[in-house]
Protein backbone atom coordinates (compact mmCIF):
# COMPACT_ATOMS: atom_id res chain seq x y z
CA UNK A 1 0.00 0.00 0.00
CA UNK A 2 1.28 3.74 -1.23
CA UNK A 3 0.48 6.62 0.72
CA UNK A 4 1.78 10.18 -1.38
CA UNK A 5 4.07 7.72 -3.06
CA UNK A 6 5.50 5.89 -0.21
CA UNK A 7 5.63 2.76 1.16
CA UNK A 8 3.17 2.23 3.88
CA UNK A 9 5.81 1.31 6.70
CA UNK A 10 7.30 4.41 5.94
CA UNK A 11 3.93 6.19 6.24
CA UNK A 12 3.62 6.01 10.12
CA UNK A 13 6.79 7.54 10.57
CA UNK A 14 6.01 10.35 8.39
CA UNK A 15 2.38 11.18 9.81
CA UNK A 16 3.35 13.48 12.32
CA UNK A 17 5.32 15.85 9.85
CA UNK A 18 2.60 15.41 7.63
CA UNK A 19 0.35 16.20 10.65
CA UNK A 20 2.07 19.04 12.05
CA UNK A 21 2.70 20.43 8.22
CA UNK A 22 -0.94 20.65 7.47
CA UNK A 23 -1.70 22.39 10.95
CA UNK A 24 1.03 25.01 10.04
CA UNK A 25 -0.67 25.50 6.76
CA UNK A 26 -4.20 25.82 7.89
CA UNK A 27 -2.57 28.14 11.04
CA UNK A 28 -1.24 30.45 8.07
CA UNK A 29 -4.31 30.13 6.16
CA UNK A 30 -6.34 31.21 8.94
CA UNK A 31 -4.11 34.22 9.95
CA UNK A 32 -4.09 35.15 6.17
CA UNK A 33 -7.44 35.48 6.49
CA UNK A 34 -7.76 37.40 9.81
CA UNK A 35 -4.95 39.92 8.08
CA UNK A 36 -6.83 40.14 4.56
CA UNK A 37 -9.86 41.11 7.39
CA UNK A 38 -8.05 43.57 9.30
CA UNK A 39 -6.26 45.17 6.36
CA UNK A 40 -8.74 48.08 4.96
CA UNK A 41 -9.36 47.17 0.54
CA UNK A 42 -9.84 50.47 -0.57
CA UNK A 43 -12.47 50.81 -3.33
CA UNK A 44 -10.94 52.09 -6.32
CA UNK A 45 -12.28 54.37 -9.24
CA UNK A 46 -12.45 51.12 -11.76
CA UNK A 47 -13.85 49.08 -9.13
CA UNK A 48 -17.38 51.70 -9.35
CA UNK A 49 -20.42 51.45 -11.24
CA UNK A 50 -20.14 55.46 -12.23
CA UNK A 51 -23.79 55.85 -12.67
CA UNK A 52 -24.45 54.93 -9.21
CA UNK A 53 -21.73 56.86 -7.87
CA UNK A 54 -22.55 60.42 -9.29
CA UNK A 55 -26.31 59.57 -8.73
CA UNK A 56 -25.78 58.77 -4.67
CA UNK A 57 -22.87 61.57 -4.67
CA UNK A 58 -25.49 64.70 -4.88
CA UNK A 59 -27.42 63.50 -2.19
CA UNK A 60 -24.32 63.20 0.11
CA UNK A 61 -23.19 66.36 -0.93
CA UNK A 62 -25.89 67.86 0.06
CA UNK A 63 -26.25 66.35 2.64
CA UNK A 64 -23.14 67.07 4.17
CA UNK A 65 -23.48 70.99 3.27
CA UNK A 66 -26.17 71.01 5.33
CA UNK A 67 -25.39 69.44 8.29
CA UNK A 68 -22.07 71.80 8.50
CA UNK A 69 -22.94 75.31 7.09
CA UNK A 70 -23.99 76.44 10.77
CA UNK A 71 -20.62 75.93 12.10
CA UNK A 72 -18.70 77.05 8.93
CA UNK A 73 -21.13 80.50 9.51
CA UNK A 74 -19.65 81.03 12.72
CA UNK A 75 -16.01 79.75 12.22
CA UNK A 76 -16.03 82.52 9.62
CA UNK A 77 -17.86 85.19 11.91
CA UNK A 78 -15.03 85.08 14.52
CA UNK A 79 -12.03 85.03 12.02
CA UNK A 80 -13.50 88.02 10.82
CA UNK A 81 -13.93 90.13 13.88
CA UNK A 82 -11.50 92.33 15.47
CA UNK A 83 -10.38 90.82 18.73
CA UNK A 84 -13.19 89.50 20.52
CA UNK A 85 -15.34 92.35 19.79
CA UNK A 86 -18.41 90.00 18.83
CA UNK A 87 -18.18 86.96 20.16
CA UNK A 88 -16.13 85.52 22.70
CA UNK A 89 -16.29 81.79 20.96
CA UNK A 90 -17.77 79.41 19.01
CA UNK A 91 -20.78 78.61 21.80
CA UNK A 92 -21.20 82.20 22.73
CA UNK A 93 -21.30 82.74 19.07
CA UNK A 94 -24.05 79.89 18.36
CA UNK A 95 -25.73 81.46 21.13
CA UNK A 96 -26.16 85.09 20.18
CA UNK A 97 -27.14 84.43 16.82
CA UNK A 98 -29.39 82.08 17.78
CA UNK A 99 -30.91 84.58 20.15
CA UNK A 100 -30.87 87.61 17.28
CA UNK A 101 -31.97 85.67 14.49
CA UNK A 102 -33.20 82.00 15.01
CA UNK A 103 -32.33 78.89 13.43
CA UNK A 104 -32.57 80.80 10.25
CA UNK A 105 -29.64 83.41 11.38
CA UNK A 106 -27.11 80.18 11.51
CA UNK A 107 -27.91 79.65 7.33
CA UNK A 108 -27.90 82.93 6.08
CA UNK A 109 -26.32 82.95 2.69
CA UNK A 110 -26.65 78.99 2.49
CA UNK A 111 -28.53 78.84 -0.95
CA UNK A 112 -25.47 80.49 -2.71
CA UNK A 113 -23.73 77.25 -1.46
CA UNK A 114 -25.84 75.03 -2.64
CA UNK A 115 -23.60 75.52 -6.10
CA UNK A 116 -21.17 73.78 -4.78
CA UNK A 117 -22.64 70.61 -5.49
CA UNK A 118 -20.57 70.83 -8.95
CA UNK A 119 -17.60 71.53 -7.18
CA UNK A 120 -18.28 68.79 -4.53
CA UNK A 121 -18.77 65.92 -7.70
CA UNK A 122 -15.52 67.68 -9.50
CA UNK A 123 -13.64 67.18 -6.55
CA UNK A 124 -14.14 63.32 -6.05
CA UNK A 125 -13.96 62.88 -9.42
CA UNK A 126 -10.62 64.42 -9.62
CA UNK A 127 -9.60 62.82 -6.51
CA UNK A 128 -10.34 58.99 -7.99
CA UNK A 129 -9.08 59.68 -11.47
CA UNK A 130 -5.54 60.85 -10.37
CA UNK A 131 -5.42 58.39 -8.03
CA UNK A 132 -5.64 55.59 -10.63
CA UNK A 133 -3.31 57.99 -12.43
CA UNK A 134 -0.71 57.69 -10.05
CA UNK A 135 -1.00 53.92 -9.29
CA UNK A 136 0.33 53.81 -12.91
CA UNK A 137 4.05 55.13 -11.17
CA UNK A 138 3.60 53.79 -7.61
CA UNK A 139 1.39 51.35 -5.53
CA UNK A 140 2.56 53.82 -2.33
CA UNK A 141 -1.01 54.30 -0.79
CA UNK A 142 0.44 57.78 1.00
CA UNK A 143 1.81 58.99 -1.89
CA UNK A 144 -1.03 58.62 -4.11
CA UNK A 145 -3.61 59.93 -1.64
CA UNK A 146 -1.42 63.46 -1.41
CA UNK A 147 -1.42 64.04 -4.99
CA UNK A 148 -4.92 62.81 -5.35
CA UNK A 149 -6.04 64.91 -2.46
CA UNK A 150 -4.50 68.29 -3.22
CA UNK A 151 -5.11 67.98 -7.22
CA UNK A 152 -8.72 67.70 -6.20
CA UNK A 153 -8.56 70.41 -4.02
CA UNK A 154 -7.01 72.30 -6.85
CA UNK A 155 -9.53 71.72 -9.13
CA UNK A 156 -12.72 72.69 -6.43
CA UNK A 157 -11.06 75.76 -5.39
CA UNK A 158 -11.35 77.17 -9.18
CA UNK A 159 -14.99 76.62 -8.72
CA UNK A 160 -15.61 76.67 -4.90
CA UNK A 161 -14.12 80.07 -4.29
CA UNK A 162 -16.85 82.50 -6.62
CA UNK A 163 -19.23 81.05 -4.39
CA UNK A 164 -17.51 81.41 -1.18
CA UNK A 165 -17.07 85.18 -1.48
CA UNK A 166 -20.58 85.50 -1.94
CA UNK A 167 -21.53 83.54 0.48
CA UNK A 168 -18.88 85.16 3.36
CA UNK A 169 -20.97 88.50 2.46
CA UNK A 170 -24.07 87.29 2.91
CA UNK A 171 -22.56 85.43 6.14
CA UNK A 172 -21.26 88.21 7.48
CA UNK A 173 -24.59 90.91 7.04
CA UNK A 174 -26.26 92.71 10.33
CA UNK A 175 -22.29 92.30 12.22
CA UNK A 176 -21.45 95.96 11.71
CA UNK A 177 -20.54 97.41 8.39
CA UNK A 178 -16.82 97.69 9.49
CA UNK A 179 -16.50 93.90 9.11
CA UNK A 180 -17.68 93.64 5.65
CA UNK A 181 -17.41 95.94 2.47
CA UNK A 182 -21.00 95.10 1.05
CA UNK A 183 -23.98 96.14 2.74
CA UNK A 184 -27.46 94.60 1.60
CA UNK A 185 -29.86 97.47 1.08
CA UNK A 186 -32.89 96.26 2.81
CA UNK A 187 -36.29 97.18 0.95
CA UNK A 188 -38.55 99.71 2.36
CA UNK A 189 -41.00 98.17 4.27
CA UNK A 190 -39.80 94.93 4.31
CA UNK A 191 -38.53 93.50 7.24
CA UNK A 192 -36.06 91.32 5.72
CA UNK A 193 -34.97 91.31 2.20
CA UNK A 194 -35.57 88.62 -0.34
CA UNK A 195 -33.01 85.95 -0.68
CA UNK A 196 -32.57 86.47 -4.37
CA UNK A 197 -32.57 90.20 -3.63
CA UNK A 198 -30.11 90.04 -1.20
CA UNK A 199 -27.55 87.46 -3.46
CA UNK A 200 -28.20 89.69 -6.77
CA UNK A 201 -27.69 93.00 -4.74
CA UNK A 202 -24.22 91.22 -3.35
CA UNK A 203 -23.12 90.36 -7.12
CA UNK A 204 -23.52 93.46 -8.39
CA UNK A 205 -21.79 95.36 -5.86
CA UNK A 206 -19.05 92.98 -5.65
CA UNK A 207 -19.13 92.97 -9.97
CA UNK A 208 -18.68 97.15 -9.62
CA UNK A 209 -16.25 97.07 -7.37
CA UNK A 210 -14.03 94.96 -8.51
CA UNK A 211 -15.11 93.27 -11.98
CA UNK A 212 -14.80 89.41 -12.49
CA UNK A 213 -11.43 89.77 -10.06
CA UNK A 214 -13.46 90.37 -7.46
CA UNK A 215 -14.99 87.07 -7.19
CA UNK A 216 -11.65 85.71 -7.01
CA UNK A 217 -10.38 87.35 -4.61
CA UNK A 218 -8.30 85.38 -2.12
CA UNK A 219 -8.07 82.51 -4.71
CA UNK A 220 -4.56 82.04 -4.13
CA UNK A 221 -4.85 82.11 -0.46
CA UNK A 222 -7.78 79.70 -0.60
CA UNK A 223 -5.75 77.17 -2.75
CA UNK A 224 -2.54 77.75 -0.33
CA UNK A 225 -5.03 77.10 2.36
CA UNK A 226 -6.95 73.75 1.12
CA UNK A 227 -4.33 72.22 -1.30
CA UNK A 228 -2.85 71.21 1.99
CA UNK A 229 -5.07 70.68 4.08
CA UNK A 230 -6.63 68.19 1.55
CA UNK A 231 -3.43 66.68 0.74
CA UNK A 232 -3.01 65.99 4.55
CA UNK A 233 -6.43 64.81 5.24
CA UNK A 234 -6.24 61.79 2.40
CA UNK A 235 -3.03 60.41 4.35
CA UNK A 236 -3.53 60.62 7.52
CA UNK A 237 -7.24 59.22 7.22
CA UNK A 238 -5.75 56.11 5.73
CA UNK A 239 -3.17 55.98 8.25
CA UNK A 240 -5.63 56.08 11.08
CA UNK A 241 -7.60 53.69 9.58
CA UNK A 242 -5.06 51.18 9.45
CA UNK A 243 -4.00 51.70 12.50
CA UNK A 244 -7.17 51.12 13.92
CA UNK A 245 -7.98 48.11 11.78
CA UNK A 246 -4.65 46.85 13.75
CA UNK A 247 -5.95 47.30 16.88
CA UNK A 248 -9.47 46.40 16.71
CA UNK A 249 -11.10 42.82 16.66
CA UNK A 250 -10.94 41.60 13.26
CA UNK A 251 -14.80 40.83 13.28
CA UNK A 252 -15.28 45.09 14.42
CA UNK A 253 -17.26 46.91 10.40
CA UNK A 254 -14.41 48.37 8.85
CA UNK A 255 -17.20 51.71 8.45
CA UNK A 256 -16.86 52.02 11.83
CA UNK A 257 -12.88 52.14 12.06
CA UNK A 258 -13.54 54.56 8.86
CA UNK A 259 -15.67 56.56 11.02
CA UNK A 260 -13.18 57.12 13.98
CA UNK A 261 -10.10 57.85 11.53
CA UNK A 262 -12.38 60.49 9.20
CA UNK A 263 -12.47 63.23 12.41
CA UNK A 264 -8.99 62.02 14.28
CA UNK A 265 -7.58 63.15 9.93
CA UNK A 266 -9.90 66.21 10.06
CA UNK A 267 -8.35 67.47 13.28
CA UNK A 268 -4.61 66.82 12.58
CA UNK A 269 -5.17 68.60 8.98
CA UNK A 270 -7.01 71.94 10.69
CA UNK A 271 -4.56 72.46 13.14
CA UNK A 272 -1.55 72.61 10.62
CA UNK A 273 -3.40 74.68 7.84
CA UNK A 274 -6.09 76.72 10.20
CA UNK A 275 -3.12 79.83 9.80
CA UNK A 276 -3.86 80.06 6.27
CA UNK A 277 -7.92 79.26 7.13
CA UNK A 278 -8.11 82.89 8.69
CA UNK A 279 -5.82 84.57 6.57
CA UNK A 280 -8.14 83.69 3.53
CA UNK A 281 -11.24 85.01 5.33
CA UNK A 282 -9.44 88.23 5.69
CA UNK A 283 -8.67 88.82 2.36
CA UNK A 284 -11.93 87.56 0.57
CA UNK A 285 -14.78 89.80 3.41
CA UNK A 286 -11.98 92.46 3.78
CA UNK A 287 -11.49 92.95 0.57
CA UNK A 288 -7.18 92.77 0.60
CA UNK A 289 -5.01 91.96 -1.81
CA UNK A 290 -2.09 91.22 -0.04
CA UNK A 291 -1.72 87.91 2.15
CA UNK A 292 1.70 88.91 3.52
CA UNK A 293 0.32 92.22 4.79
CA UNK A 294 -2.77 90.66 6.03
CA UNK A 295 -0.77 88.25 7.79
CA UNK A 296 1.56 90.85 9.28
CA UNK A 297 -1.09 92.92 10.26
CA UNK A 298 -3.05 90.19 12.16
CA UNK A 299 0.27 89.21 13.81
CA UNK A 300 0.66 93.03 15.35
CA UNK A 301 -3.03 93.56 16.36
CA UNK A 302 -3.80 89.87 17.58
CA UNK A 303 -0.11 88.35 18.28
CA UNK A 304 0.77 84.29 17.22
CA UNK A 305 -2.69 83.66 18.93
CA UNK A 306 -4.92 85.28 16.15
CA UNK A 307 -3.57 82.37 14.37
CA UNK A 308 -5.41 80.10 15.95
CA UNK A 309 -9.07 81.87 15.76
CA UNK A 310 -11.96 79.84 14.70
CA UNK A 311 -9.80 76.73 15.41
CA UNK A 312 -12.77 75.20 17.88
CA UNK A 313 -15.06 75.96 15.31
CA UNK A 314 -13.54 74.38 12.67
CA UNK A 315 -12.71 70.92 14.14
CA UNK A 316 -16.21 71.32 15.69
CA UNK A 317 -17.60 71.57 11.99
CA UNK A 318 -14.72 69.35 10.97
CA UNK A 319 -15.62 66.37 12.85
CA UNK A 320 -19.50 65.97 12.14
CA UNK A 321 -18.14 66.86 8.44
CA UNK A 322 -15.45 63.86 8.51
CA UNK A 323 -17.81 61.42 10.48
CA UNK A 324 -20.91 62.26 7.62
CA UNK A 325 -18.46 62.70 4.32
CA UNK A 326 -16.23 59.40 5.34
CA UNK A 327 -19.79 57.36 6.21
CA UNK A 328 -21.32 58.54 3.40
CA UNK A 329 -18.19 58.92 0.75
CA UNK A 330 -17.21 54.68 1.85
CA UNK A 331 -20.99 53.66 1.71
CA UNK A 332 -21.53 55.50 -1.49
CA UNK A 333 -18.85 53.88 -2.81
CA UNK A 334 -20.18 50.35 -1.21
CA UNK A 335 -23.59 51.06 -2.97
CA UNK A 336 -21.54 51.98 -6.64
CA UNK A 337 -19.61 48.96 -6.88
CA UNK A 338 -19.57 46.53 -9.73
CA UNK A 339 -22.00 43.97 -8.96
CA UNK A 340 -19.65 40.62 -9.42
CA UNK A 341 -17.14 42.73 -6.70
CA UNK A 342 -20.12 43.28 -3.69
CA UNK A 343 -18.98 40.18 -1.84
CA UNK A 344 -15.48 41.03 -2.14
CA UNK A 345 -15.19 43.43 0.01
CA UNK A 346 -15.33 43.33 4.14
CA UNK A 347 -17.80 45.71 5.74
Amino acid sequence: MFILGQPSHLHMYSSPVIYQVAWDSCRALQAGNMQQKRNIQIIEWEDLDKRKFYSFGVFMTMAIRTTVYPATLIRTRLQVQKGKSLYTGTYDAFRKILRADGLRGLYRGFMVTTFTLISGQAYITTYELVRKYVSNYSKDNTLKSLVAGGSASLVAQSITVPIDVISQQLMMQGQGEHLTRFTVKPKIGAKHAVFFGQTRDIIGQIFAADGIRGFYRGYVVSLLTYIPNSAVWWPFYHFYAEQLSKMAPSSCPHLVLQAVAGPLAAATASTVTNPMDVIRARVQVEGRTSVTGTFNQLIREEGFWGMTKGLSARIISSAPTAIVMVVGYETLKKLSLRPELVDSRHW
